[in-house]
């Protein structure tokens, strides 16, 4: 049994080994995707991503597919026993600096048709469905991973940089590289059920409501087209059986809508959980997404925290499988990241208390109080944990604004791939390792420099702010940060 060389091995084709994939075969790199199931799910489950995620998805190029199966989601109310409002989160309709709405609904299966036809226009990526992964073998320069297809019963091994797992809550990886759960005290049964209505019901809203009781706690999601969403909690001793028989489900249902009125799509119970993987790396073997932190559903961020885990690794590997590997570079992961998710996770878990009505809704310190008593919630915007670039620089970790300049491509693609430097000052760029734009070559790159309150940003790949100066010779500056990323520690 040979094995077939590849730059990196992804386990799993949901949302996030897809993103993942299409990342990292932009950068020209060799990739294996190994899928368990023989076929998409066609079956909702994930249904909401927001702005940030969507300017990724513009980076891959699928938006102009991708769009015309979304909706904007206006936000969602928290509503008490007698349908009086608790607290409000409002998602305007207005473009953020992302470039993009704050809020979308989707059908799953819509978005991964999206991300495997943009694979398929990469000649170095190659993905096998009906393969289960049953062994991974770690070595110093390189990694083993060995498979069979379900089907044929054959097996397969596959040698690569590295290997990614994106397989969910149930990791395969994350079990291979001995990695604990770090549980953060939320555990508790859901059902969910998915209808589609088969005429228009006007009395169901728009948005999102959470209905916040102790008794029975739940949720009702607006989905794209004809789709709607409840999510039911279920009491410990209520047995799932029971509670999805017609009558009983039925019953539940009537307050919104009639058995003669919808189709159930989807029953399902899932145990929505708190927690984050003690390590999301050995070696060269990496967690991302649900097999590295598991989030409650309550803000729509379990999705939205893998994409986001994706983006920010699929740069450094990239680096790492052109220029060599670089240890503190790819360690910078798991510190930059987890700490961003645990700010997601507890504020979902927070929003879990209020629905239960164990909790107060001073779910965030983005909570605020209107003139008439009403409580709004602006989204949370955590910044990046600790990892590359100086803490004490102000605008280290920022997300830098999508903007378009005259310019014959959009300037996020200019550094998809590699860290750039834009600035106010004439500088030599001859002298500089980092590929760099001015404001004489772009005129509005002063506005946006004013608003950083600095002279000169070097951004990274994934958006974010790596570091920022007002010093005038950029040598010393630029040359620093281009060896923290890129300098190899084999």
């Amino acid at each position: 049994m040979s094995a077939q060389d590849f730059d990196v091995v992804i386990i799993g084709l949901g949302p996030v080994g897809g993103t993942l994939a299409n990342l990292l075969a932009m950068n020209n790199l060799s990739i294996l995707v190994l899928e368990k199931e023989a076929s998409i799910y066609n079956l909702p489950r994930a249904v909401h991503f927001d702005d940030e995620v969507m300017r990724v998805f513009n980076t891959i190029g699928i938006t102009k597919s991708l769009i015309k199966k979304l909706i904007i989601n206006k936000g969602t109310k928290f509503v008490d026993e007698k349908g009086d409002l608790l607290l409000d989160w409002p998602r305007p309709k207005v473009i953020t600096e992302n470039g993009w709405y704050p809020s979308y609904r989707f059908h799953q299966p819509d978005l991964e048709r999206c991300l495997r036809h943009k694979l398929k226009s990469f000649e170095k990526v190659i993905i096998f469905q009906n393969s289960e992964v049953y062994k991974t073998i770690s070595h110093k320069n390189y990694s083993i991973i060995q498979y069979k297809n379900l089907k044929s019963k054959q097996i397969f091994s596959a040698k690569s940089k590295y290997i990614i797992g994106c397989d969910g809550a149930n990791s395969f990886l994350r079990k291979q590289i001995k990695s604990e759960m770090e549980h953060l005290g939320f555990e508790q049964r859901w059902a969910v059920i998915d209808l589609i209505l088969k005429a228009k019901k006007t009395n169901l809203p728009d948005r999102t409501i959470q209905y916040c009781n102790s008794k029975r706690p739940s949720t009702y999601c607006r989905n794209v087209g004809k789709r709607r969403r409840w999510e039911i909690a279920l009491k410990e001793e209520e047995s799932v059986e029971k509670f999805f028989e017609n009558k009983t489900l039925w019953k539940f249902l009537s307050q919104w809508v009639s058995e003669d009125e919808a189709e159930i799509e989807r029953k399902t119970v899932y145990t929505f959980q708190s927690a984050i993987a003690k390590k999301w790396r050995r070696g060269r073997q990496f967690l991302v997404g649900d097999a590295a932190h598991l989030t409650p559903p309550f803000m729509g961020q379990g999705m939205c925290a893998g994409i986001r885990d994706a983006s920010n690794l699929a740069w450094k590997i990239s680096i790492c499988c052109k220029r060599g590997h670089n240890d503190r570079l790819l360690n910078t992961y798991q510190s930059e990241r987890s700490s961003n998710v645990r700010d997601y996770i507890n504020t979902a878990m927070k929003m879990g208390e209020l629905l239960n009505s164990i909790g107060g809704s001073k779910v965030s310190e983005t909570v605020y109080v209107e003139k008439d008593g009403t409580k709004k919630m602006n989204s949370i915007k955590p910044q990046l944990g600790k990892g590359l670039g100086n803490h004490r620089d102000k605008n280290r970790g920022k997300i830098f604004p999508f903007v378009k300049f005259n310019l014959n491509e959009e300037f996020d693609n200019l550094f998809s791939s590699y860290p750039i430097l834009i600035t106010n000052n004439n500088v030599g760029k001859k002298k500089l390792k980092i590929r760099t734009y001015s404001s004489t070559d772009i005129p509005e790159i002063e506005t946006i420099l004013k608003k950083f309150n600095t002279n000169s940003l070097i951004i990274r790949p994934d958006r974010f702010v790596l570091a920022s100066t007002e010093i005038s010779d950029l040598t010393e500056f630029s040359s620093f940060y281009f060896n923290e990323i890129f300098s190899a520690h084999g």
